[in-house]
């Protein structure tokens, strides 16, 4: 677990029933759940295989050590997983150096709770190599706290991710709205007893008891994130 500014353990009263909001990033923040997959691609093509693009919504959201471990066995590749996570990340990297898209409403989201002084973690089943890039550009003092995938011992669809962060900034999970894109960090989320807002990106996430669904971060922000605690009795 990584800290980037200290966390922040001051609270207004207005918002005392939201004790934090913890945010994805891949497909979330930044629109590039796409980058991964053209990462993969192009590795596979180099080791002689092509991807079926069905497999994509296999290895969306998922932790590094999942999504190509599948494709070492779906594609028969002759690499091994620190080789090819090596091979992944270095494409990814490629990619964000060139061109960081964040997704629609997300750096109005960011500001808004930064100044109202929300307590916030950026929890990704990336690397801390592939976030503490993306924060160049992201912006490091929208988060009190950051962790990374290879930094938790079991990451998402496991909860220990969104538990390691709320205990981080001191906040009751029940209190956490968790803010995500796939199936799998919602998987994460709701087991860590989180409420939940799901803006899919690449597959579909229905609605369901303490999940709310919507389109874009635009439909989400301070009052929406609020209510969601206040009204979850």
């Amino acid at each position: 677990m990584t800290s980037t500014v200290p966390a922040v353990g001051t609270r207004t009263a207005e918002g005392a029933a939201l004790q934090a909001v913890l945010l994805d990033m891949d497909g979330t923040l930044v629109d590039t759940e796409g980058f991964w997959w053209d990462a993969e691609v192009e590795v596979f093509a180099g080791l002689g295989h092509t991807l079926d693009d069905s497999w994509r919504h296999v290895v969306v959201g998922g932790p590094m050590t999942r999504s190509a471990g599948f494709l070492i066995e779906a594609t028969g590749a002759d690499i091994t997983l620190p080789e090819l996570t090596d091979l992944l990340n270095d494409g990814f990297e490629d990619r964000i150096s060139r061109a960081l898209p964040l997704m629609p409403g997300a750096e109005r989201l960011l500001a808004e709770l930064a100044a109202h002084r929300v307590p916030t973690a950026l929890v990704s089943a990336s690397h801390r190599r592939i976030i503490d890039r993306i924060l160049d550009s992201l912006g490091s003092q929208h988060f009190h706290l950051t962790i990374a995938g290879d930094e938790v011992e079991r990451t998402k669809p496991h909860p220990a991710p969104y538990l390691l962060a709320a205990a981080g900034l001191g906040a009751d999970p029940a209190r956490c709205a968790v803010i995500e894109d796939t199936a799998t960090g919602v998987a994460a989320a709701e087991a860590a007893g989180c409420r939940v807002v799901a803006v899919p990106s690449v597959a579909p996430i229905a609605p369901a008891d303490g999940r709310t669904v919507v389109s874009s971060l635009e439909e989400v922000d301070l009052p929406f994130l609020r209510k969601l605690i206040t009204g979850m009795h």
